[in-house]
């Protein structure tokens, strides 16, 4: 591993832990600038294409998840891990599922289904453009079940 402070190939682990997601955190020293900075390792697994609305395909994009569902908590108090452990979720249930393909549709089930625990104003934003409520009547309904739940 090589060092972030002044580039050497020279480091050492001192710290080894796991986090919940199987993902290793390391704890290292640089035996030449003896700075410590700490590395996170995750198995990357085959991510499945996804099979958009009109037909085309694209690879997953972890970002591209995660910018959206940013887009729906702005300005709501969720944290940036409450974000990042649903995009892992999400990501590990679609590597789990084992298909080489996957719809957009089974995606953004995901997402709402986890936005809807994590902030309704959020779900409903997400709802709004995933959904297509596309006037009040249908806004109000979605709401009325969200607060009937």
């Amino acid at each position: 591993m090589r060092c972030p402070y002044c580039r050497s190939e020279q480091t050492r682990v001192i710290d080894t832990s796991h986090d919940a997601r199987g993902g290793v955190r390391r704890r290292r020293v640089c035996m030449a600038c003896t700075q410590r900075f700490s590395t996170h390792e995750r198995a990357v697994l085959a991510s499945p294409m996804v099979i958009k609305q009109d037909g085309t395909r694209e690879e997953f994009d972890r970002e591209k998840l995660a910018r959206g569902i940013r887009i729906s908590c702005a300005k709501r108090p969720v944290s940036a891990a409450d974000i990042d452990r649903l995009v892992g979720e999400i990501e590990s249930t679609l590597q789990t599922m084992g298909k080489a393909e996957v719809s957009s549709r089974v995606i953004g089930d995901l997402v709402i289904a986890g936005l809807k625990e994590l902030d309704h104003i959020a779900y409903i934003r997400y709802a709004i453009v995933y959904l297509g409520l596309d006037d009040l009547r249908a806004l109000r309904d979605e709401i009325d079940r969200l607060l009937e739940s």
